[in-house]
């Protein structure tokens, strides 16, 4: 019995030891790396199964090291060869992964569709012609969702869309007016005045990281760019509905 005890014992050190090692050595990875790039955070290093690699999560994206920075895999992507599985793509969605349930919904126009069992926000520009074809193409084959829209006018690119968002926004039947331009082009004749939060929501874009348009918000916290098809987004709700 003491001898097992004793066996125990050594085990549980020896695992011990290698867990503070694997940490030491991802220590070690993220400080070469902020020291060889010091503009930018490293936010996690996770040490893979696969040849030696680390996970580097920096600047919004992962690249790839060895535990003595010898080289860097930038811009890549790890495939598993068996599965065929995008492995860098996977990673990338639970790293960007965001509370749901912290964002500002009645900042966004409300669209309940079916039983509107289901929720979907979608950051969009008013003049993006990739917003307007998730909404025509795809989102329109799609029930019993309840879908959130934050107005998210990307001014660099489309210099009318904030004026848009807020006729949109201001407007008598805000549903009404939102489906009447993104489904068929025309804007409220009329619109009185409102408080806007497009200051609001522009803060909360960069903080969830939609650096563009559309971007989807599913509630398990996962994101999808743009105008994906109808197939793939109803895939994702039912994903994110299973895991509430």
């Amino acid at each position: 019995m003491l001898k097992k005890l004793m066996r125990f014992a050594l085990l549980g050190t020896v695992l011990s030891a290698v867990a503070t090692l694997a940490t030491a050595d991802e220590a070690s990875v993220k400080k070469a790396v902020e020291t060889a790039y010091p503009k930018f955070k490293v936010d996690k290093v996770t040490k893979t199964p696969f040849a030696g690699l680390y996970e580097v999560f920096m600047g919004g994206q992962i690249i790839y090291t060895d535990e003595k920075m010898s080289y860097i895999i930038a811009e890549g992507v790890l495939v598993d060869a068996k599965t065929k599985k995008n492995l860098t793509e996977e990673r990338m969605a639970e790293l960007t992964k965001i509370d749901f349930n912290s964002l500002p919904l009645d900042k966004a126009i409300k669209v309940v569709k079916g039983n509107g069992s289901r929720k979907l926000v979608v950051f969009s520009d008013v003049d993006c012609p990739y917003c307007k074809r998730l909404e025509r193409n795809e989102l329109s084959h799609i029930d019993d969702v309840t879908v959130y829209t934050f107005l998210y006018p990307i001014e660099q690119l489309h210099p009318d869309a904030a004026n848009k968002s807020k006729l949109i926004w201001c407007a008598k039947d805000r549903v009404k007016a939102w489906e009447d331009w993104i489904m068929r082009d025309i804007l409220p004749t009329t619109s009185s005045t409102c408080d806007v939060p497009l200051e609001k929501v522009g803060e909360l874009a960069r903080k969830v990281g939609a650096n563009s348009t559309p971007t989807m918000f599913f509630v398990d916290g996962k994101r999808m760019l743009g105008a994906q098809p109808f197939a793939e987004i109803e895939k994702a709700l039912v994903a994110a509905s299973a895991k509430k």
